[in-house]
């Protein structure tokens, strides 16, 4: 029984890195991406790393990954958008560990991909990829385990 436990204390106690999403909502106007897009690129220490649309009528979620949430955070708040965060797997993409083999991983897992999106910043100059599942602990075990590089805040931080 205390084996048992001590692995479970083991599986839990594992965080992977994770990047803060931003999920923005706003009204589906002409402009309004502009003006979030905009902020960011005129405040010092924060930039747009990934950036997805959704659309509607009536509205649009604007999903955005800066190298800094701390930043992109208070000039939300200060534009008076409503938003939600959540944490993300950013994933890099190599030869030996591409897309399929990722959603391999997963899938065998029985792990759901809720949505992905790629980075425009990527460490290391190779692909990178944004990821939403179900279970992000158990999708950076799984992730390392088979040697993918995850990427926290702080290492797309500096890049330029």
């Amino acid at each position: 029984m205390a084996q048992a436990e001590s692995a479970l204390e083991t599986a839990q106690g594992f965080t992977p890195p994770t990047v803060t999403q931003f999920s923005v909502f706003m009204p589906n106007r002409v402009g309004k991406l502009h003006d979030v897009v905009e902020a960011f690129e005129t405040t010092r220490g924060v930039q747009v790393c990934a950036l997805s649309v959704h659309e509607a009528a009536d509205h649009a979620v604007v999903r955005v990954i800066t190298n800094n949430s701390g930043i992109a955070r208070r000039i939300l708040r200060e534009h008076d958008l409503a938003f939600c965060e959540k944490d993300v797997l950013v994933v890099e993409l190599t030869s030996g560990h591409t897309l399929g083999s990722l959603c391999l991983a997963l899938l065998a897992a029985e792990l759901n991909i809720q949505f992905a999106y790629a980075l425009m910043l990527r460490p290391n100059g190779t692909p990178t990829i944004a990821l939403a599942v179900d279970d992000y602990t158990m999708a950076g075990q799984i992730l390392r385990r088979k040697e993918y590089r995850l990427f926290g805040e702080a290492d797309i931080l500096d890049v330029h």
